[in-house]
């Protein structure tokens, strides 16, 4: 399965919106294995995944977040247009830094973000929660994630290329 397209790319879901587990893809297996809980009061705030068939820097797929109206479930598909990015830097427990990007997208059969095509028209506050919500999800790992720039669709599709 190809993962991008010229146009859209295809994110797998993991971690639903509302959902205070973390299930990660095991492409051997085929299936999703429950990796933690999130502490009370913690939840994705939209969809999570993976974009199948690329590879971060911690040598994992490619993260996303994809905005929507509702949300999905575990393993859904969504063909996604990606709006922008947020580069980030993740602080392993072990003191080691990474790179550890998240891909923003809009599912292409979404209605209330039909129109947004750019990180700049999302309002500020979805983008200032997102960045608090990935910075907490790693503090109570004991890990520490930092939001170092704001990529435009351009930047991102570039480095999806």
């Amino acid at each position: 399965m190809s993962a991008i397209s010229e146009k859209t790319i295809t994110a797998l879901i993991e971690c639903p919106k509302g959902y205070n587990q973390k299930f990660d893809y095991e492409p051997e297996t085929q299936r999703f294995r429950l990796s933690k809980i999130l502490p009370a009061g913690l939840v994705f705030p939209f969809d999570f995944g993976m974009i199948p068939g690329t590879k971060g820097e911690d040598g994992d797929p490619l993260d996303i977040i994809v905005i929507s109206e509702s949300g999905t479930f575990l393993g859904c598909l969504i063909d996604c247009r990606v709006i922008g990015a947020l580069k980030a830097e993740q602080t392993e427990r072990n003191g080691d830094t990474v790179r550890n990007d998240r891909f923003i997208g809009i599912p292409e059969v979404s209605q209330l973000f039909s129109a947004i095509t750019t990180l700049a028209e999302l309002p500020e506050a979805i983008l200032s929660q997102l960045e608090a919500f990935f910075k907490n999800y790693n503090e109570q790992a004991g890990k520490e994630f930092k939001v170092t720039a704001r990529l435009t669709a351009g930047q991102a599709a570039k480095l999806l290329a």
